[in-house]
């Protein structure tokens, strides 16, 4: 007769509970945790985004002014009202529109562009890298003001090379006196600071697509510029409606360019007559100059819904147009 011992109850749940903290470990760590590593993002975004967006369309529906306290109360939609027949306003969301085409569209072109030529084999590549990306980390008050000496009446650069070509050599052209050739100068301050940018974007995506493809179009007879449209182009369209809407946001929130360019940046007018003045230098300029609170809220609001509507219109164009292509 053999005698079986069977173990002591105690070691059995000693031998358990190290299984059980690590099962709840696991759990925790595939569950929770990802969700309190994201947590303060959310947080700050709470307290500093979604609040005062809040508070914005709050104010918006009042009257308040700084400079007259007693005039605080509810105004419903008579900021909103107000706005449809404010000439301003439609001033300077031409002005912001011209701007934004003028900027935008060479803008991604020559981004694409350059980022189709470094990703060739060249000598010096990381020099030239880090060349088209020096504009980006340029500061944007230094490189206004260089530019608004470029673009100066009387000894300014840009009238000299235009003169070398034999234009505007007895009439320099003043590029602060009409909206043409005030958005123009704008317009090239914007491209130079963010077509290395969105270079080295394009350049990152297009560094993904396997070489195989470009080798059975080069076969088939395909030349480097029907690459870049019909292979390149639609392999990296993620990140072209990315740039899209980037740019589109920024290109409609446009304001140190024009700011600083203006040679009484104090006032926000955008010129004499309001030849650039933006929707960004407008609203500053009703809520802190003019201490119209809830007019500017109002503004910010209608500059928040043009954005959404323009942004998601181009980025839904660009999905098109990529999706034609292959």
């Amino acid at each position: 007769m053999t005698l079986t011992r069977t173990p002591p109850t105690h070691t059995v749940a000693k031998s358990e509970s190290p299984k059980k903290e690590r099962a709840w470990l696991y759990r925790f760590d595939t569950k929770r945790a990802p969700y309190l590593l994201i947590a303060p993002f959310f947080v700050f975004f709470a307290v500093f985004g979604l609040f005062p967006i809040i508070f914005n369309g709050v104010v918006a529906l009042r009257s308040w002014r700084l400079d007259d306290p007693a005039r605080d109360g509810w105004s419903g939609f008579d900021n909103f009202s107000k706005l449809i027949h404010d000439d301003a306003f439609w001033n300077a969301l031409g002005n912001t529109f011209g701007i934004f085409i003028l900027s935008t569209i060479p803008q991604l072109l020559l981004a694409l562009m350059i980022a189709n030529l470094l990703n060739r084999k060249l000598r010096g590549t990381t020099f030239w890298r880090i060349g088209v990306l020096l504009p980006y980390v340029t500061p944007a008050a230094a490189s206004t003001l260089l530019f608004s000496v470029f673009f100066a009446r009387d000894n300014g650069m840009a009238n000299w090379f235009l003169s070398l070509v034999g234009f505007g050599a007895e009439n320099p052209i003043d590029w602060r006196a009409d909206k043409w050739s005030s958005w123009l100068a704008i317009a090239t301050m914007v491209n130079w600071k963010w077509i290395g940018y969105n270079a080295l974007l394009y350049l990152s995506a297009m560094q993904t697509v396997p070489k195989d493809v470009y080798e059975a179009a080069s076969m088939d007879g395909a030349g480097p510029q029907r690459q870049l449209w019909q292979i390149t182009v639609p392999m990296i369209q993620p990140v072209v409606i990315f740039t899209v809407v980037l740019s589109t946001i920024g290109g409609l929130q446009l304001f140190n360019e024009p700011m600083l360019f203006d040679s009484n940046p104090v006032s926000a007018s955008g010129g004499s007559d309001g030849q650039w003045q933006t929707i960004a230098q407008l609203i500053y300029q009703v809520g802190w100059i003019n201490l119209d609170l809830g007019y500017a809220a109002a503004m910010s609001w209608a500059l928040f819904v043009i954005i959404l509507i323009v942004a998601g219109l181009n980025a839904l164009l660009t999905n098109r147009l990529g999706g034609g292509r292959q």
